[in-house]
């Protein structure tokens, strides 16, 4: 039997691009058009200048409004301070016994309000503070130059006061002695307080030696 040959078989790969339909075609990605590129943000710490702000444009109106109305200038009255009529006294009611005890708690509350150490005088009247006399022995100029230095709070005795510079505060505990050197130290105190003047003892003599009414 003759042998047919066979057709050439055609493949649809052979027909050529196929055209896909107008529904499912993908659109070509259009390329960017060149133009100028817009400024980058700047980044917290990069350096470069920073641009000032423009200033807001202000109509005389605000102006006006900001500066208010205009007045006459008219000099200023003279002022007149009067003299300064002394320290603030205080009096902390205690006995001769117990007048260093007060005086030392005076102190603690002048320092926890904020006083500078620095600032405040202890004088005692009787028996020497046990600071002073603790100081003392080794010798005055050590003692006295603790005082001129001025950082820490000093105690001095009462009989010393006229060494003694002025500071804001002074702190005198009556425990005992002589009521002549009671009368003497007060005043004498109260003239090296720059502020205020605290005084530890019975109100009956120290009302008698300052006659403040305290």
């Amino acid at each position: 039997m003759p042998l047919i040959p066979e057709e050439p078989q055609i493949h649809e790969s052979a027909q050529g691009p196929r055209a896909t339909p107008a529904s499912g075609r993908i659109a070509p990605t259009p390329r960017p058009v060149p133009g100028p590129r817009p400024a980058a943000p700047s980044r917290p710490g990069r350096p470069g200048p920073v641009r000032p702000t423009p200033p807001v444009q202000r109509t005389p109106r605000d102006v006006a409004a900001t500066l208010g109305p205009s007045a006459p200038a008219v000099p200023a009255a003279p002022v007149s301070v009067s003299a300064p009529a002394g320290p603030q006294v205080q009096l902390i009611p205690a006995s001769a016994e117990g007048a260093l005890d007060a005086a030392e708690e005076a102190v603690d509350l002048l320092l926890e309000s904020g006083r500078a150490p620095g600032e405040v005088l202890v004088v005692t009247t009787g028996e020497q503070h046990p600071w002073a006399a603790h100081e003392l022995s080794f010798g005055e100029a050590s003692y006295w130059a603790q005082h001129d230095t001025g950082d820490d709070v000093f105690y001095a005795d009462a009989a010393a006061l006229e060494r003694t510079a002025v500071r804001p505060v002074v702190v005198v505990a009556v425990n005992g002695g002589p009521d002549a050197v009671v009368a003497t130290a007060l005043p004498k105190a109260r003239a090296r307080a720059g502020a205020l003047l605290i005084v530890c003892g019975t109100p009956q003599q120290v009302n008698s030696v300052l006659a403040a009414g305290i």
